[in-house]
């Protein structure tokens, strides 16, 4: 059955939740893309692997952002589930030079807070794990998942409203209490 918008965003604020964001959904679709795409994982591809090669086992990418060199930067990501983005580079020929895992401490850490904007961040790390607001920050909180020496960890990096990064933050991953048996 079929609901408005309006009684759906109603439902949501009555449970106490709101309804999913736009990116949030989009994070969702672009995960289940790449589960879809036959298990096909961007560091499968070899250098000199064609874009066409590429796009054709794993679909279109997030995002594609065009270098200094003539060639592509790709971007696939496992969010909001998994803990990895890939950035695959090809050359101004069409042929992957390289496949990175960017989703580590080292790379949250280069971004300059003041300087690095909400378009860097979706370009360079790909849609958030999800994207929430605090009282105590006037703006919006992507959160993102990443392995850090094998713990789960969270970056959490406030976007303040006109779109520039203002704060960064790492957490450990709560883990579930071991059940007690009785």
């Amino acid at each position: 059955m079929h609901t408005p918008l309006s009684h759906r965003t109603a439902y949501f604020q009555a449970a106490g939740r709101r309804p999913a964001s736009l990116l949030h959904r989009l994070c969702v679709v672009l995960a289940a893309g790449l589960l879809l795409a036959g298990c096909v994982y961007p560091t499968q591809f070899k250098p000199g692997d064609s874009t066409q090669a590429v796009q054709a086992k794993l679909g279109a990418p997030f995002s594609v952002v065009k270098t200094d060199d003539g060639g592509e930067r790709w971007l696939y990501s496992t969010q909001p589930m998994g803990r990895e983005a890939f950035q695959l580079r090809f050359g101004a020929n069409g042929q992957l030079q390289s496949t990175t895992q960017v989703l580590t401490a080292e790379n949250f850490g280069a971004i300059r807070n003041g300087q690095y904007t909400e378009q860097q961040l979706l370009q360079d790390f790909g849609p958030p794990m999800e994207v929430t607001q605090v009282y105590s920050f006037k703006g919006r909180v992507f959160t993102y998942r990443f392995w850090d020496n094998n713990i789960k960890r969270f970056a959490h990096v406030h976007i303040d409203p006109q779109g520039v990064v203002q704060k960064l933050m790492f957490m450990d991953e709560p883990t579930p209490e071991p059940r007690q048996r009785d």
